[in-house]
């Protein structure tokens, strides 16, 4: 039985952002062991391997122009390289249920970069979804999670800023993600943001390489970094750029509700990290800012083609 396109772009959508909120999650073990550089370097370079095929150009696809270039570019430093660095820092500060509870702004964040950049009307549930998100946070600021005992208030709400970083370069990626389904094909814009992310983490990756010692790095990790990597690099920007094909930028934000759910998921199950009732409230508040944000308002045709910028 095949899937209506429709129903297998969402699938896409959702498992791609239901992979990202697992690798958010895993991303705190392995931020124990290896400086976050030289995991970013890693991460991009086994990725880059996956993905080398990728790269060639289809007879079908235009040569690239200065704009898409450009949107590449962004595409890289703020979904992947910045993304890299304020998750796994953000994480290591703080907690992955932290992470998921931050990460549930990310609709009403797409919704306001739309505003800014697009220059698309709000709704006014999008910013009680803000509101809700802002609630959220600070409700669990207030719980402090049992895994984030120990650590500093400093180092903290570090944690969480960085965590709200990596919320608008998510929402970055999938605004500017739009633009470039309606030129290239997934596979290649894959391939394209993953290699500008390893030649962004070069410099620093190979510095804290050489003196790293990569005998004392257990199986287990190694083979976790290898799900890391492929999980990150390959299969998230794969399904997303997918299904980002067939839907609206604006109903695709619908899906990254999978994104917190799945950090959380992981951090509690896999993690061992507490979830108590206020968390869960918390989260809640959270959850429910998303789905204001994400919830269509007056049904508009759905199209599939590019998003066209305002003059």
């Amino acid at each position: 039985m095949t899937l209506p396109p429709r129903l297998l772009a969402y699938a896409c959508l959702g498992g791609s952002m239901f992979i990202v909120g697992s690798y958010v999650a895993l991303s705190k073990p392995l931020a124990v062991v290896f400086p976050v550089f030289l995991l970013g370097w890693l991460r991009f370079g086994i990725g880059g391997i996956a993905m080398l095929r990728w790269l060639r150009k289809p007879s079908t696809e235009p040569p690239l122009d200065r704009r898409t270039r450009l949107l590449i570019f962004l595409e890289a430093f703020l979904g992947n390289f910045l993304f890299t660095i304020c998750m796994v820092l953000g994480v290591s500060r703080s907690s992955a249920v932290a992470a998921g509870v931050i990460m549930s702004a990310i609709p009403a964040a797409v919704a306001l970069l739309s505003r800014v950049v697009l220059r698309e009307e709000v709704r006014p549930a999008t910013w009680a979804a803000v509101a809700c998100g802002v609630a959220g946070i600070a409700l669990l600021a207030w719980t402090r999670p049992h895994a984030e005992v120990g650590v500093s208030d400093a180092d903290r709400w570090l944690g969480y800023a960085l965590l709200f970083g990596t919320v608008l370069c998510e929402a970055s990626y999938a605004v500017i993600g739009k633009r470039l389904t309606a030129v290239l094909s997934p596979k290649r814009i894959s391939a394209m943001v993953n290699l500008w992310g390893f030649v962004l983490m070069l410099p620093p990756g190979l510095f804290i390489a050489w003196s790293f010692d990569f005998g004392a790095v257990s199986l287990p990790i190694w083979g976790l970094l290898v799900f890391y990597s492929l999980a990150a690099s390959v299969w998230t920007i794969w399904l997303w750029m997918t299904g980002l094909r067939h839907v609206p930028a604006s109903r695709a934000g619908l899906f990254t509700v999978m994104l917190p759910i799945g950090a959380a998921a992981v951090g509690v199950v896999l993690l061992g990290e507490s979830f108590s009732g206020l968390q869960a409230l918390a989260f809640a508040i959270a959850l429910l800012g998303l789905l204001l944000a994400s919830w269509p308002g007056r049904r508009a045709p759905e199209s599939t083609g590019p998003a066209r910028p305002r003059q």
